[in-house]
């Protein structure tokens, strides 16, 4: 192997990894890739050598994973196409630094290459960095290592620590298979085996149930357009994708609910006094929780959820609070609009306002929901933010930005992911699919199919007991990580803080 094959093989290893998130799913790539990463660690002879190989890694993992970043900027090709690269680039190069800076702390805690202490490093760091990326600069918990284990049997341990417990679920077996590679002996892999297997084991025992619905279940309509984004702000086929709606909306027999995706209505709510009527009679005097936009006497503009009652009037209206960087509003907006760079999604210039924050609503036929609208959905703490604990989720989104190949997928698993977290089901209405109504235990029970149009209509399964991670949120995964690293860093510590033992005669001399 030459020195230049060598030094980069890491980003092949974390292409490899990337192959646990949608829509490839298979949940032993990333484990073989974080082994292979973790034999590259083993092998750096100092903490910057480590860094550098594991920044080389999640160039390589990021960049395969969130290649649907492009896809919003080539929606509008000739004000944003040239931006597609860089915006793939910039992410994957900056993402890959907080498992430089992992990789880094690893080694300065073991760097004697042990095994045991160097995997518990090893997935310590990682673990607590993947949980700074996911708060810092508004966060961007998506593509998470433990995203990789969403279809495989440890789904179920989310109900117990969320995204990070599954990361140390997978990287210590890893680290495992990693350390059988670089000592060339089987025990430690056949330690990993029998962590996998016991994974396997107990985990369901752990999950929240999945109930049938009860007799008096609500039936819920969810209705996806199938509006694409070059035409869904069209004025002549934004009437038609609004048409669509009305006609699923008013199908026989009619259920306790209907659903619409977000920024479904290609009209403002607040401009237009007679629409909530509008909507009720097409439905059949039905509620609704619609996808719409709505503005303040201050012209801010919202990028809310309506519910609408059977008489035709507004019962609530909950605004979306975190907002999608670029897409929803521009951070450092004066220097972006000198850069020329636009906003993505926002109708309006001056892009949205946020919201106060997560709450539930009563909504009719429903009962107590947490609306989450796209982007919302990628943050387990906004949910456990709440003031009260919902009896389901209620997810609408506009996956039309984010193409047909991994985008979509990647956003489904990751409600799949907060529905095991919360023992709570979800409904998800989304304008190209994949809409889902998703269990208690994270199953998808049944879906409409991503750029497909029609309407489903589902029964709504009751939610589990609050699970451990409902209640204490990510605080036991990351003491867990964090004793990982410290257990890992004893060893450097204690040689530290250690008397010096030079021989003294009797005489008061040194000797």
């Amino acid at each position: 192997m030459t020195p230049r094959l060598k030094a980069w093989w890491p980003v092949a290893a974390g292409i490899l990894a990337a192959g646990g998130q949608e829509p490839i799913g298979l949940w032993p790539l990333p484990v073989a890739g974080f082994a292979l990463l973790f034999l590259a660690f083993l092998r750096a002879p100092t903490p910057r050598a480590a860094a550098l190989q594991g920044w080389r890694f999640g160039v390589g993992y990021f960049g395969a994973a969130l290649s649907w970043i492009m896809e919003p900027f080539l929606v509008d090709l000739a004000r944003h196409g040239w931006m597609a690269p860089f915006a793939l680039l910039f992410m994957a190069t900056g993402l890959a630094l907080f498992w430089g800076a992992a990789l880094l702390a690893a080694k300065w805690a073991a760097p004697g290459g042990r095994a045991a202490p160097s995997a518990l490093a090893f997935a310590g760091a990682l673990t607590l960095l993947e949980a700074l990326r996911g708060v810092l600069f508004t966060g961007f918990p998506w593509a998470l290592i433990g995203h990789g284990l969403i279809d495989s049997p440890a789904l179920p341990l989310a109900a117990l620590g969320g995204p990070h417990v599954l990361s140390l679920t997978l990287l210590l077996p890893a680290a495992a298979f990693g350390a059988a590679l670089a000592h060339r002996t089987l025990w430690p892999a056949a330690t990993g085996l029998a962590v996998l297997a016991l994974m396997a084991f107990i985990a369901p025992r752990f999950g929240a149930p999945s109930l049938p619905p009860g007799p008096e279940a609500p039936v819920v309509r969810l209705v996806q357009p199938n509006a694409t984004q070059r035409e869904k702000w069209d004025p002549e086929k934004s009437r038609i994708f609004f048409d669509r709606q009305l006609e699923y909306s008013g199908a026989l027999p009619a259920p306790d609910l209907v659903v619409w995706p977000e920024t479904a209505v290609p009209y403002l709510l607040d401009s237009n006094p007679t629409l909530p009527g509008y909507l009720s009679g097409a439905a059949n005097g039905v509620p609704m929780a619609v996808g719409v936009q709505h503005s303040d006497p201050r012209n801010r503009y919202y990028n809310s959820l309506a519910v609408i009652g059977a008489e035709g009037t507004v019962l609530d209206v909950y605004d979306k609070h975190h907002l999608v960087p670029f897409g929803e509003y521009l951070p450092l907006s004066q220097l972006m609009d000198r850069l020329g760079v636009g906003l993505l999604a926002a109708q309006f210039g001056t892009g949205y306002t946020p919201g106060a924050g997560p709450r539930v609503l009563e909504i009719p036929g429903l009962g107590k929901a947490l609306p989450l609208i796209c982007y919302e959905a990628v943050f387990p703490r906004d949910i456990r933010n709440a003031a009260e604990r919902p009896e389901v989720l209620l997810q609408i989104t506009n996956d039309g930005w984010f193409g047909n190949f991994s985008g979509p997928y990647q956003h489904l698993a990751q409600a799949r992911l907060r529905a095991a977290e919360q023992g709570l089901p979800m409904i998800r209405v989304a304008n190209t699919g994949v809409s889902a109504l998703i269990a208690a235990d994270g199953t998808v029970l049944d879906n409409l199919p991503l750029n497909t149009a029609g309407y489903l209509d589902v029964t709504l399964p009751p939610p589990s007991p609050a699970t451990l991670y409902a209640r204490f949120g990510d605080i036991p995964a990351l003491l867990l990580a964090f004793a990982a690293l410290f257990l890992a860093a004893c060893g450097r510590l204690t040689r530290r803080t250690l008397p010096s033992h030079k021989a003294i005669d009797h005489t008061g001399g040194q000797s």
